[in-house]
């Protein structure tokens, strides 16, 4: 019980300080967006704050301390904003705006400290800002972002009450009319109140991952999706672009194998599209990417040029076909065998869709030839 408790403890740490995939840097890159607005409101709201504690009485040197951190935020929350909005052109984007949302939270809380003692630990409305740079990062939907954020607010905040006890002179200097008494017991609670908060926010951050992998990964194969490949393909094309390099989409399907599926039975050719998926991911490299987007269908992306791409796609079919898949019960081996279409990026088609609609278009011509074989082009 223990050992299994201890496994998936270290699977979801494991899961949390892990690079997201395409799918959740994509959600991702929508949420640091969403994040953006939703700080670019909020930070207007922010300059309401001072206005209602000089109504409420107020000190003015804590309004004025209080408004110099709104336009602070407001500034940044513009820039932060038109970073957002080149979605994932700055992958550094995530961190430094929640290392910002902490920060801004902790330089407040200083100088209000600076200002009166009592004020920079117990301050309760600031010190909550710290709550919301935390739970924002579930929007981000990258456990590394939480993490980061949870730790850099314990480190400053532990930092800053550090400095306080150091700077007061006596015991009485920590007790405020308005803001009560500085005690370890508070400041502890408030430590751990952080702590509690990071570690629901990583969980929601981690089930969501899970629900995301689920939805771009095939159940039975356990190979990216038709969805997974959605969001793959723009960054792809994107690299193509920015260095210049080749791209070659090639469609797998495998040849009558539905026939084969009456033949042998369901669960039998469940096994065999199992032993395809076990053999073509031996044989593909990196830089080359594989994907079921339905049945026997398969797509595999390459970073090469169409003819090195249709030699490579051609020696793995040759190797599949001298490799036949062994049934269970002592039956006589099955030759598994795949055609394909390949097409080209850009010269075929600049997205997708355009390019499995190229590629499908030579897989039919390598049907209507005979099967088993590439087609890089048209006859």
């Amino acid at each position: 019980m223990l050992a299994a408790t201890d496994h998936g403890l270290k699977a979801v740490i494991s899961t949390l300080l892990t690079r997201p995939d395409e799918i959740m840097l994509e959600i991702g890159a929508s949420g640091e967006l969403m994040v953006a607005r939703l700080r670019a409101v909020i930070a207007v709201l922010l300059l309401l704050l001072p206005l209602a504690n000089m109504l409420g009485g107020g000190r003015i040197d804590e309004n004025l301390i209080g408004l110099a951190g709104a336009v602070i935020v407001n500034v940044f929350a513009q820039v932060w904003l038109a970073l957002a909005r080149r979605r994932r052109r700055f992958r550094w984007l995530p961190f430094v705006t929640t290392a910002f949302d902490v920060s801004i939270a902790t330089l407040v809380l200083a100088m209000l400290a600076s200002q009166h003692l009592p004020a920079g630990l117990n301050s309760l409305i600031v010190w909550c800002g710290y709550i919301l740079a935390i739970l924002l990062t579930g929007l981000r939907n990258d456990g590394r972002v939480t993490l980061m954020a949870g730790l850099l607010a314990l480190v400053q905040y532990g930092a800053l009450y550090a400095c306080i006890l150091l700077v007061a002179d006596s015991p009485e200097q920590l007790i405020s009319i308005d803001y009560g008494t500085v005690t370890v017991g508070s400041q502890v609670q408030r430590l751990l109140l952080l702590v509690i908060v990071t570690l629901v926010t990583a969980m929601i951050v981690y089930r969501m991952q899970q629900l995301v992998q689920m939805s771009g990964t095939d159940g039975l194969t356990g190979l990216p999706n038709r969805t997974w490949l959605i969001h793959r393909m723009p960054r792809l094309f994107e690299a193509s672009d920015d260095d210049g390099s080749s791209l070659t989409l090639a469609l797998i399907n495998l040849d009558r194998f539905r026939r084969l599926n009456d033949e042998i039975g369901h669960a039998e050719a469940d096994r065999a599209l199992r032993h395809v998926v076990a053999m073509l991911n031996e044989m593909i490299d990196a830089g080359e990417w594989l994907a079921r987007v339905r049945g026997d269908e398969f797509v595999l992306v390459l970073r090469k040029p169409v003819g090195t791409a249709w030699e490579r796609v051609d020696a793995i079919r040759r190797i599949l076909a001298d490799r036949p898949y062994q049934p269970e019960r002592g039956a006589d081996a099955v030759r598994l065998s795949f055609s394909a279409g390949l097409a080209s990026y850009p010269h075929d088609g600049r997205n997708l869709s355009a390019l499995l609609r190229r590629a499908d278009q030579r897989l039919q011509g390598a049907k209507q030839t005979g099967r088993d074989r590439v087609v890089a082009r048209e006859a």
